[in-house]
């Protein structure tokens, strides 16, 4: 096993972020028990600029890499050794120099319908609000009721769940792993199956980046990796990459390997929408494992074709 003295993890100051952060960091020691020594292991909370701006839509002010530029200029710069995201908060390129080398076993990616007023989507009246920050469950909302109306609605999961309790909106949507991972999964009124809301690429699960040279941090982090969490991601990205995507774009994608892990087959369903929801496409592949980022790149480019120039606008 490789050097095991001082190891920096950086994060956002988020409860899910810093709760996912003791995950990476339970399972590092599990693997390395030298790290479970006083003092092996230090949190680092970086404040992001998507931290700190909280009254526009994120692509308003420059998309999901704000959630990781601080980050990943600590991690270049070398004062911390590993960062941990949400994968679904990271860009479609890393940075140059950093790589993501471990993914965690993802948890249940879907997502979760919130509210006081109804039981699911199907429920709300006409008019009803759905607060949202995301333009991906925008645009699947109103493909399926294009009579609710859609707001913008930012901050942690805790914040987002007082807004609703304050009468910000008659319904949110969040992701079901976040809720389960700081205990508030009880707050789901109804969970959405992939087959009404397409979840985000990534969503459900942890990535672990390092700066590319780094053989140590790769070394430490290669025994905490889940191979078909990392199959499932490395397609989601692909087709994400393909599409030239970005938060400014509603684009859904979910992949999940069959029970034979890391030697067996993947499913890809892919999705993408104008933002007003008038209009949605999607696509399905299968394929191996071993062809994840393939599978991906090739459903991308057949939803890039579909959509033509001018999708989006």
């Amino acid at each position: 096993m490789a050097d095991t003295r001082r190891f920096r993890i950086g994060t956002r100051g988020s409860p899910l972020a810093l709760a996912q952060t003791g995950l990476v960091a339970l399972r590092l020691k599990a693997a390395h028990p030298a790290l479970a020594e006083p003092g092996a292991l230090e949190t680092v909370v970086i404040k992001t600029t998507g931290d700190k701006v909280l009254d526009r839509p994120l692509a308003d002010i420059g998309g999901k890499g704000l959630f990781s530029k601080e980050i990943d200029e600590a991690l270049k710069a070398g004062r911390i050794d590993l960062a941990v995201h949400s994968v679904k908060d990271m860009e479609t390129w890393l940075a140059d120099g950093i790589v993501l080398a471990a993914v965690l076993e993802r948890e249940d990616p879907r997502d979760v319908f919130i509210s006081a007023k109804a039981k699911g989507l199907a429920d709300l009246p006409p008019g009803g609000v759905v607060a949202t920050a995301s333009l991906r469950r925008q645009a699947q909302v109103l493909h399926r009721r294009p009579d609710l109306r859609v707001q913008p609605l930012r901050g942690n999961v805790e914040t987002r769940l007082r807004k609703l309790k304050d009468g910000a909106a008659d319904a949110i949507l969040l992701a079901l792993a976040g809720l389960k991972r700081l205990g508030l999964a009880d707050e789901a009124t109804a969970i959405l199956a992939a087959d009404e809301i397409l979840p985000a690429v990534g969503q459900g699960a942890i990535g672990v980046t390092c700066r590319a040279g780094d053989e140590r941090a790769r070394e430490l982090l290669a025994a905490i990796g889940h191979g078909p969490s990392m199959a499932c991601v490395t397609a989601e990205r692909a087709m994400l990459a393909a599409l030239d995507g970005s938060c400014r774009t509603p684009i859904a994608g979910l992949a999940e390997v069959d029970r034979n892990g890391d030697d067996g087959g993947l499913t890809l369903r892919g999705l993408v929408a104008r933002p007003d929801g008038s209009k949605l496409l999607q696509t399905s592949r299968a394929g191996s494992v071993a062809d994840a980022e393939k599978i991906g790149r090739d459903a991308g480019l057949e939803l890039k074709r579909r959509a033509g120039p001018g999708f989006f606008d």
